[in-house]
């Protein structure tokens, strides 16, 4: 006999995959600063993984090890990123602040028979794609920053709400 296994919704999926991180954000090695200064740093840094083109990843152990925070955590911050799909909507709000940050302006293009400059030798084609690159870099950065400051203070507060449940239970059960 085989057992039918239950299927789940999406929606109960995302819940089970979120719990499931955060149980293991919760039992990472070090104390509260350290997995929440791991965890910022992940999740901030998972923000700017698509306007790098993932090359963040090259460097994302050095900033954690000289930042001291923990690694496990930063994994799984940049994990709960990738489950929440903030960078991909955050983007065109990206785009638009770090417009406001970099406000060079240029020279509108017509956006038809641009490959038909490009073949005659005009190139602002590309110079144009860049500073829209650039845009959405500097904007995912704020972005990036933000959420990685506010999600210190979030996740110390959990651990430590979560410490001090887990030492009153301990202390309930041994009486």
């Amino acid at each position: 006999m085989t057992k039918k296994r239950k299927k789940y919704n999406i929606f109960h999926k995302f819940y089970r995959k979120l719990r499931f991180n955060m149980i293991k954000l919760f039992r990472s090695p070090g104390g509260a600063r350290k997995v929440s200064l791991g965890f910022a740093i992940g999740f901030g840094l998972e923000m700017i993984v698509i306007a790098t083109g993932s090359l963040v990843y090259l460097i994302f152990y050095p900033i954690v090890r000289l930042a001291g925070g923990s690694l496990p955590a930063a994994i799984i911050g940049n994990v709960i990123g990738k489950l929440t799909f903030l960078p991909i909507v955050l983007l065109p709000f990206a785009k638009k602040i770090g417009g406001w940050f970099f406000t060079k302006k240029m020279v509108d293009m017509p956006m038809e028979h641009a490959w038909r400059n490009l073949i005659h030798g005009d190139f602002t084609v590309f110079k144009h794609l860049l500073q829209g690159g650039l845009h959405v870099l500097i904007g995912m950065s704020v972005f990036g920053l933000v959420l990685g400051f506010v999600s210190y203070f979030i996740v110390q507060y959990l651990y430590n709400q979560r410490k001090k449940h887990r030492l009153a239970k301990r202390a309930g059960a041994s009486l």
